[in-house]
Parts: C-alpha cells; sequence; structure tokens
C-alpha cells in the first residue's frame, strides 16, 4: 500500500506539473507550433503518467480511452515538438496527423486486447520515434544561436529519449510484469524529475531568449530588432560586417560558426551571442543565407546577368546546391529565383549585401577590423 499511494503522488504531482506547463505555453504562445505541440506533449505526458501507473486499465470505465489515446501517441507529439521546436521554419504534414492516429489506435487496441506482436511493434516504435529526436536535436546544435534553448534541447531530448529508451528496455524484459510496483514507481520518479527540471530551465530562459520565434519570423527568417549594442559589441558587429560585406565570407564552402569566430578572433560562444543578442538572428545559417540571398538578389535584378543560369548564381553566392538556395529564396522573399527575376528584371535591388548589419553598424564609430580581437 505504501509503494501504491508514493507512486500515485509521484504522477499526481507530475500531472500538475506537466499541465501547468502546457497552460503556460498556450498563454504565452499560443500561435505558434512548436509551443502547441509542446502543450499537446504535456497533456500526453500527464495521460501517460496515470495509463502507466501499476493497477491502471481499460476495463476501469470509459474515461480511460481518452487518456490511452493520448498517451498512446505521445511519442509521435515528442518527436514533432522536437523538430518544431529546433527548426524556427518547422512545418506539419498531413501524414504526421496520419502517423500519430495509426500509433493512437495500434495503442488503444493493444490496452483493449493484448497481443504480443503489436506489444513490440509499440515498444520498437519508442526506440524510433526517441532516436528521431536525438538525430533532429543533434543536427542542428552547432548551428543554433539561442543559448537557453541550446540547453534545454540538450536536457529534454535526452533525459526524455533516455527514459522512452530506458522504458522501452524494460517492457522488453518484463520488468513491469515481474515487479509491478517497484517497476511503476521508478517510472512516476523518472516522469517527476524530467517534468521538474524541464519547468525549471524554461522559467530561467529571460525574454531576450526566447525558445520561440515570433510569428514575424516564421514567416520570413529576418534579424529580429535589437537595441544598439553596447560599445564593446559595437566594435565587434562593425568588424563582422566588414568580414560579411567587404571580405564576402559568406561564400566559403561550408561556413561554420567556428570557422567564422576564428576569423574574428573571439571564441565561439561570443560570436554566437552577438549575432543572436545584438543582431537578432536566431539560427546561424539563417544569418549567413540573409547575405548569399542579398547577393543572388542583386545578380537577379541585374539585367547584364539575366542570361546567368539560376545554378550559377546560387552557386556564387556560396549555396552548394540549387534546392537548399531555392528553399531559402523563396522562404525569405515569398517567390522562386525565376519569379524573382521575372519581377525584378532591369530594376537595380535596394537591398545591400550588408543590410543585416548596417543598420546597427551605422550608429557606431568604424574603428574595428576584421582581425579585431576579443576585448
Amino acid at each position: 500500500m505504501f509503494l501504491s499511494s508514493l507512486d500515485w503522488a509521484l504522477r499526481g504531482g507530475t500531472v500538475a506539473l506537466v499541465l501547468i506547463l502546457a497552460g503556460a505555453l498556450m498563454r504565452d504562445h499560443g500561435r505558434l507550433i512548436a509551443a502547441r505541440l509542446g502543450a499537446m506533449f504535456a497533456v500526453g505526458t500527464a495521460a501517460y503518467a496515470v495509463t502507466s501507473a501499476a493497477g491502471f486499465a481499460a476495463h476501469l470505465g470509459g474515461w480511460t480511452f481518452p487518456l490511452l489515446a493520448l498517451s498512446a501517441g505521445n511519442n509521435v507529439v515528442f518527436w514533432l515538438f522536437a523538430a518544431s521546436l529546433f527548426d524556427d521554419g518547422y512545418r506539419l504534414r498531413w501524414w504526421h496527423l496520419g502517423l500519430w492516429l495509426l500509433l493512437v489506435v495500434a495503442g488503444t487496441a493493444m490496452c483493449l486486447s493484448p497481443t504480443p506482436a503489436l506489444g513490440l511493434a509499440l515498444t520498437l516504435s519508442s526506440f524510433a520515434f526517441a532516436a528521431l529526436a536525438v538525430v533532429q536535436a543533434v543536427a542542428s546544435w552547432r548551428t543554433d544561436l539561442v543559448e537557453g534553448r541550446r540547453r534545454l534541447r540538450l536536457f529534454v531530448v535526452t533525459a526524455s529519449s533516455l527514459y522512452i529508451g530506458l522504458t522501452a528496455l524494460s517492457q522488453l524484459a518484463g520488468l513491469p510484469r515481474s515487479m509491478p510496483a517497484e517497476a511503476s514507481l521508478a517510472g512516476a520518479a523518472g516522469l517527476l524529475v524530467i517534468a521538474g527540471l524541464v519547468a525549471w530551465f524554461l522559467l530561467r530562459i529571460g525574454p531576450s531568449q526566447s525558445l520561440f520565434a515570433v510569428a514575424a519570423d516564421i514567416a520570413a527568417p529576418t534579424p529580429e530588432r535589437s537595441p544598439s549594442p553596447e560599445p564593446a559589441d559595437g566594435r565587434l558587429v562593425t568588424a563582422l560586417a566588414h568580414l560579411m560585406t567587404a571580405e564576402r565570407a559568406y561564400r566559403q564552402d561550408g561556413l561554420t560558426i567556428g570557422a567564422l569566430a576564428q576569423q574574428l578572433g573571439l571564441p565561439e560562444y561570443r560570436l554566437r551571442r552577438l549575432i543572436n543578442q545584438a543582431l537578432g538572428y536566431r539560427n546561424f545559417n539563417s544569418f549567413v543565407n540573409h547575405y548569399r540571398i542579398a547577393e543572388a538578389k542583386t545578380a537577379l535584378s541585374d539585367p547584364r546577368q539575366a542570361e546567368v543560369p539560376v545554378l550559377t548564381i546560387a552557386l556564387d553566392a556560396g549555396f552548394n546546391s540549387l534546392g537548399p538556395f531555392n528553399r531559402a529564396f523563396k522562404a525569405e522573399t515569398g517567390f522562386t529565383p525565376s519569379e524573382y527575376r521575372r519581377r525584378n528584371g532591369g530594376k537595380a535591388d535596394d537591398s545591400g549585401i550588408g543590410e543585416p548589419i548596417s543598420e546597427s553598424a551605422s550608429r557606431i564609430p568604424s574603428t574595428a577590423s576584421s582581425g579585431l580581437s576579443t576585448p
């Protein structure tokens, strides 16, 4: 009885905590896909906290079916949440809903009429979605400029994926059947620890380090307006502007934030903070692509280059292939490169290669050079 009471107390605390998180996400960022998926994942976690307890069964009543549905599809939601949280331009597809519904039906069927084959398939799917979430987090970690989100992604994805993996392993080993009370209590404690630490991380992230991009940035990845940088940062901004405009560092093949920091004589974390907090970019690729697209816009608007293939313009600007160039160009301008050329042929493009930094740099004495070292 003591283990059962402690188990339900821990699960009750988890349910209360994640529902508060869900409400906070919807209140503060309810228009954004990532926040909605985060709230849905929190609600699904609350449902899982109840349905995974020892002694819970579908025959307890009709009220259990919504909980079973939310719990069964939560691995898919976790993967989609990780993908949208770490990619400001992420878009849901129709097949995502179909995949969620498939897991919901399979999970509910497993609870109503357990079969070994279906149980094994669901367990393996848990591994698969946990692995997908880890891949999504790791793939874009180096280009993420939001420090709070970088820390959160390491914990949330790692801890949640580890929990999912250990739960799946315990199911394969038969621990919930051989030691139901102990396994249930361990699961409840793990859920509460993860939920508590996620809440702590979220509360530590200030307004300038928001996990989520504002709606305007999702539609077009342009830099957010930021206050004038401090004098020391101002010199660094000027040096960065010189490197990106005069020396056209964005044309370098495979340019990384580490390589750019080395050219500036800065630690990588300083450059990341500078681009994010002084210039308003949340992703390094968006920062670099803005310069590349500005050059491409100039070339596409130049009647003297009317016969130059779009691929050549993309490669000259620093893109490795046509596909990424087309996607980035349309995301920023709303047009494909060919459409932009037809609309702007013969007109001078006034965006300027240095547009992302010129406004900030114009208020700063141009005393820095591209080789400026850390002050």
